[in-house]
């Protein structure tokens, strides 16, 4: 997981050069938000980017089956054997510009590419150089300075290796809540449910939420609930929740940033509840990870072990924790938390002190080479 979102070419770089450490790869870039039947033509079109990926940085066209408002487009330019130049990148048209469009064969952007990983990372450091050199220092350092980049603009919009391969398949980019309404199972009033919905007069709605919700007289919306915020939004304008998050960034609001469950590489935690001078977490360590040897400046913590067995370093002294038992860390006391055991390791962490802020944190030691 990203320790902050910047969009997707930092992800893409970093992970393209991590998985080809022990050599050259052909790699592809699928997004998990994408619904797919995978038939002959879907396996074909991947064989014919394959061929084309010493040479290209491969995107896969959808040859679109209607005028759509909610998808960039490519302007298909030199054929090639086992597709096209893409001659242009377009964004999200009006109605009438999607139309002429499809007529004139344009494709869909499906955002699903397939390259060379050397090929694109020689790419990265012509037109994106700034992401390079970002990664250069420990991955959490690096996010705090990489600049938020799509691949598309970042590197396929610059790039003279951009090739496109028609792709024919039953393909729904399940980006926006409208796209997931059509996707799920509906049922007699043409609701689309995940949980328990009790509903008098309300069709056509998608609900997304672990407790019940009761709807009286609407129709068309999308009620999505989290741990952190409710969403309630006409379907048919749900895409415009990232204008949301525009608005959180701009009030310094660090849910912009994280969600109430955060991973980290040594396990996860859950912000339970927060106010001034305290935060409650839940943290979950799997078997034989640890956090690093670490210090706090302005807070202490308070450990309280639920489930599994907890080796505690504090100052000099290692012992362990096992359910139901505690210990307290001093702020300014270098320490670390560790699962030594066989199954995840579950804890109750209260912080204490005049800032809790994440980046009050020194690392000693870190299995994750994080600064």
């Amino acid at each position: 997981m990203e320790p902050v979102g910047r969009n997707t070419l930092p992800a893409i770089y970093y992970g393209v050069r991590e998985v080809t450490r022990d050599g050259p790869e052909t790699v592809a870039v699928l997004p998990s938000d994408h619904l797919i039947t995978a038939t002959g033509p879907f396996l074909s079109a991947f064989r014919r980017a394959e061929r084309l990926t010493k040479d290209y940085l491969v995107v896969f066209g959808v040859r679109p089956t209607s005028p759509h408002t909610g998808y960039g487009y490519i302007r298909p330019g030199e054929p090639l054997q086992d597709g096209s130049l893409v001659d242009a990148f377009v964004e999200k048209p009006d109605l009438a510009t999607a139309g002429r469009y499809v007529a004139d064969g344009y494709l869909w952007n499906s955002g699903m590419f397939c390259f060379d990983a050397d090929l694109f990372l020689s790419e990265c450091e012509v037109c994106a150089l700034d992401v390079v050199r970002a990664f250069e220092q420990p991955v959490e350092e690096a996010y705090r300075a990489v600049p938020s980049l799509s691949i598309d603009y970042g590197i396929m919009e610059k790039t003279r290796r951009a090739a496109v391969v028609p792709l024919e398949a039953d393909w729904n980019d399940v980006g926006n809540f409208d796209a997931l309404y059509a996707a799920l199972q509906k049922n007699g009033d043409a609701n689309a449910v995940r949980g328990e919905h009790i509903g008098i007069d309300s069709s056509a709605n998608l609900i997304i939420a672990d407790r019940l919700v009761a709807t009286v007289g609407v129709h068309d919306l999308a009620i999505v609930e989290t741990k952190d915020a409710i969403l309630v939004a006409a379907r048919d304008e749900a895409q415009r929740v990232g204008e949301i998050a525009k608005a959180l960034r701009e009030k310094g609001d660090s849910r912009a940033l994280f969600h109430t469950r955060v991973h980290r590489p040594w396990g996860s935690y859950t912000n339970l509840e927060e106010g001034r001078s305290y935060k409650i977490k839940r943290v979950t360590v799997p078997p034989k990870r640890r956090l690093s040897l670490q210090m706090h400046h302005h807070r202490s913590e308070h450990w309280v072990v639920v489930t599994g067995c907890a080796e505690v370093t504090i100052g000099e002294k290692t012992y362990l924790l096992r359910n139901g038992e505690s210990t307290f860390v001093p702020a300014g006391t270098v320490h670390r938390l560790a699962n030594p055991g066989l199954l995840p390791l579950e804890l109750i962490e209260v912080q204490i002190g005049e800032y809790t802020g994440e980046d009050d944190i020194v690392r000693f030691e870190d299995d994750f080479e994080r600064a």
